[in-house]
């Protein structure tokens, strides 16, 4: 899959811009109903697009973090450290007219693969986007674990940083009815 300006998600409820590489993980395995995950093709990166519960009784750069410290939970992290979070603007976001406030957070979580005992530092970027007219947080995040492969071994670099902030700033809604009757 190469990189276009709309690719659907969530059955076309949405899209947006990925990057180069990118592989639909629904392909390979199943994938719950509320997410959209996709794989690097040579690097073990993955992107996640997560449609949540709005978290109401956690506000501001609080929310950002509980859903950091949730998804280290859900992992069965060892470690979960937060290192900054910051407010995104939201007059860079496609999704700004229904976007409330959004947060991107770096951090890191220390977690072992399946079948594996010896747990690795993750370093992951989320950004944390929140609708609350439709009672619900989107999380985006951007798993970059250590890669064995030197950059000289990869015939498709590893995503940036920057490729993270195109796919959450490209984020469209188009059919709010995802959201069931409001």
């Amino acid at each position: 899959m190469e990189p276009t300006r709309d690719y659907p998600l969530f059955g076309g409820a949405f899209s947006a811009t990925l990057p180069p590489g990118a592989i639909d993980v629904s392909d390979l395995r199943p994938v719950p109903d509320n997410q959209e995950v996709f794989c690097h093709r040579v690097t073990d990166q993955s992107l996640i697009v997560e449609l949540l519960e709005l978290q109401a009784h956690v506000q501001g750069e609080e929310a950002a973090r509980y859903h950091f410290e949730d998804v280290g939970g859900v992992q069965e992290a060892r470690v979960v450290q937060v290192e900054a979070v910051q407010p995104l603007l939201l007059e860079n976001l496609a999704l700004r007219d229904c976007c409330q406030e959004a947060w991107i957070l770096s951090g890191k979580q220390q977690v072992a693969k399946e079948n594996q005992q010896v747990a690795k530092y993750v370093t992951l970027y989320q950004a944390l986007l929140r609708l609350p007219q439709y009672q619900t947080d989107f999380l985006l995040t951007f798993n970059q674990p250590p890669s064995s492969l030197g950059p000289e071994n990869l015939s498709l670099p590893p995503w940036s940083l920057g490729d993270f902030e195109q796919l959450v700033t490209s984020l469209t809604l188009h059919d709010p009815n995802i959201f069931g009757p409001q």
